[in-house]
């Protein structure tokens, strides 16, 4: 998927089969027409294992760009009501 022009950064998002904002998380990132791997961590001890080593966070849902953690919910929706998710969709670029 293209996004603003330029080819769509890889995103992963961590969650649970029973959390509201990665429920949230995820809508909000169709919304954007951002194209997403979910990594369940549900019954998964080494997926969510390997979410807290990579985000250095033990909540979900856990979000990256291109490899690089971006945080949870609130985080993602303070990027782009700051402008900034814009840009490092387009850009490949995160500056928190």
């Amino acid at each position: 998927m293209r996004y603003g022009g330029f080819k769509m950064p890889r995103v992963i998002i961590y969650t649970t089969n029973y959390c509201p904002y990665c429920f949230g998380a995820k809508a909000f990132l169709r919304s954007k027409e951002v194209e997403f791997k979910e990594v369940d961590v549900t019954d998964d001890p080494a997926r969510r294992a390997e979410m807290e080593r990579l985000s250095g966070r033990q909540t979900v849902p856990q979000i990256f760009i291109d490899g690089q953690s971006i945080g949870g919910y609130d985080d993602i929706r303070r990027l782009d009501a700051t402008g900034e998710l814009d840009g490092v969709l387009d850009e490949r670029e995160l500056r928190l």
